[in-house]
């Protein structure tokens, strides 16, 4: 996309909830962008700090700061989405209430996006105090394009603080589904009508601490989640499947027929089915391995993996 020739509309929508450490900077370095965000939509999920304070401050000072309370608490995914709907950018950008944006990252995205229907960046971790951790999102994660839904049967990484997407993509997708993230179903859906382009430039600095709601595995998981036993994983598994197949669009015909394959072969563990899965994943395991970074063998070895045991 042409800045020159392009009308520069973004929405910026921000997700709180006691957030009152570190809301301000985060607010600051949306505001300071290089190319500045039409609006800045900021949703509140019942805080009990002072973030409630600090956001009324914000929107009393500054026109583009439009601050909604939510009555009850429904959760980050659902305040995204509630966001997203209140917003009127036909580019949007989501934000965690404790990062903190490179001056320029709207102004690269918003370069890099053309075609396509979601572009997203790299991320620099840093520390509670803002320094850094001298790592990138890259160092832990494969980050990569994503040019087939094929590549989210098992699992990517392509994070929400670091999306700049369309309109026309958030008419996709809401209202969001709750068996998937929000970010893995905006990504996913892009896939289905355009490549998703990634820029490897750090434009997040993504603050890694203890409350994190999502973090980049730099903490350990909270010891109270409960630990699934291989049935109710591979019962997870099958409805995460049936999910992807049945949302993959019918004029996606060779992506929806492999699908399909999968979502039969996921059904049981009979030999048939494991057959099925093992060639599957196989033939296309450059697609759907794409994500894990696997060598040749490694690639080879999760396939046959695949045919003892159902896997997300």
């Amino acid at each position: 996309m042409n800045p020159e020739n392009a009308t520069t509309n973004i929405s910026v929508v921000m997700a709180t909830y006691n957030g009152e450490r570190f809301l301000k900077q985060q607010i600051d370095s949306i505001l300071n962008q290089s190319l500045p965000p039409t609006e800045l939509i900021v949703i509140d999920d019942c805080s009990q700090d002072g973030s409630l304070r600090i956001l009324q401050e914000y929107a009393s000072k500054n026109p583009i700061v439009k601050f909604f309370s939510n009555e009850v608490n429904i959760g980050f995914v659902k305040n995204f989405e509630k966001g997203i709907s209140l917003s009127s950018g036909n580019l949007i950008a989501l934000s965690d209430q404790d990062d903190i944006w490179v001056v320029d990252k709207l102004q690269k995205l918003f370069e890099g996006i053309g075609d396509s229907l979601l572009i997203y960046s790299n991320s620099e971790l840093v520390d509670e105090s803002g320094k850094s951790l001298h790592k990138k999102m890259s160092d832990i994660k494969n980050q990569i394009g994503f040019n087939s839904s094929l590549m989210f049967v098992i699992g990517t990484w392509a994070p929400g603080h670091a999306f700049l997407f369309k309109r026309t993509l958030a008419e996709k997708c809401i209202p969001f589904p709750s068996i998937v993230a929000h970010d893995f179903w905006l990504a996913f859906m892009a896939t289905c009508y355009k490549p998703v382009k990634y820029l490897a430039e750090p434009l997040v600095l993504y603050r890694q601490h203890s409350s994190n709601t999502v973090s980049a595995n730099t903490f350990s998981k909270s010891k109270n989640k409960k630990k699934l036993s291989r049935v109710e994983k591979e019962e997870k598994s099958r409805e995460r499947m049936l999910f992807l197949y049945q949302s993959c669009p019918s004029e996606r015909i060779e992506e929806k027929n492999i699908y399909k394959k999968i979502n039969e072969s996921y059904q049981n563990n009979s030999f048939g089915n494991r057959v099925l899965r093992f060639k599957t994943f196989f033939k296309y395991r450059d697609l759907i391995l794409a994500y894990k970074n696997k060598s040749y063998f490694g690639r080879i070895l999760f396939c046959v993996k695949m045919f003892f045991k159902i896997d997300a």
